[in-house]
């Protein structure tokens, strides 16, 4: 090969690695974070400034899958900086610790699988705690609407209920129709 059939196909090369960096830098990434309320339904997070009202409160907590119950308390920190949850079983020992910024979410637990991704939790806690308003301009977003009622908040996709949410003054009930669980959340709440 000659030299100047060399610098050719360098020249070649160099363009194309070129064109191929100048590309992948073009193409946006979207690191917010999010959770599917359904199958193509990416809810994304919130800011912790959207909750609608602080919470600093231990919670007995009761949740059902898939014919199992749990029990488990926690204690709740969040207001406009973040969420703050801290899990207990029945005799105080820690079972784990959620943490929520904006930007940034983390679960730590020896005992809650690993399969279990706290953008989910963080998105429940959500859809029962921050501004309905806000709520419902990023379910929109996503495909779906929320139907506020007095103390109840209900979301669907078109005709179909896939999150129902009650408030009373000593409770928060989640039911997730589609993903087939539901919890209590018991507190001082209104």
């Amino acid at each position: 090969m000659s030299r100047k059939e060399k610098n050719c196909g360098l020249a070649s090369l160099v363009a194309l690695v070129f064109i191929y960096l100048n590309s992948c830098s073009s193409l946006a990434v979207d690191r917010r974070l999010y959770a599917y309320l359904s199958d193509r339904s990416k809810f994304f997070l919130l800011p912790p400034a959207a909750i609608e009202k602080s919470v600093d409160m231990a919670q007995r907590i009761s949740a059902s899958y898939n014919g199992q119950i749990f029990y488990f308390n926690s204690w709740v920190l969040a207001d406009e900086n973040g969420i703050d949850m801290s899990l207990f079983n029945e005799l105080g020992a820690a079972m784990g610790e959620l943490f929520y910024r904006e930007g940034v979410v983390s679960l730590s637990s020896a005992v809650l699988p690993q399969s279990l991704k706290p953008e989910y939790i963080v998105a429940d806690f959500q859809l029962c705690f921050y501004d309905p308003d806000l709520i419902g301009r990023a379910l929109k977003d996503c495909g779906l609407v929320l139907e506020t009622q007095n103390n109840h908040r209900r979301v669907y996709k078109g005709k179909s209920l896939i999150i129902e949410i009650e408030k009373t003054s000593g409770a928060v009930k989640l039911a997730n129709h589609l993903r087939g669980y539901s919890y209590t959340l018991e507190g001082e709440f209104l």
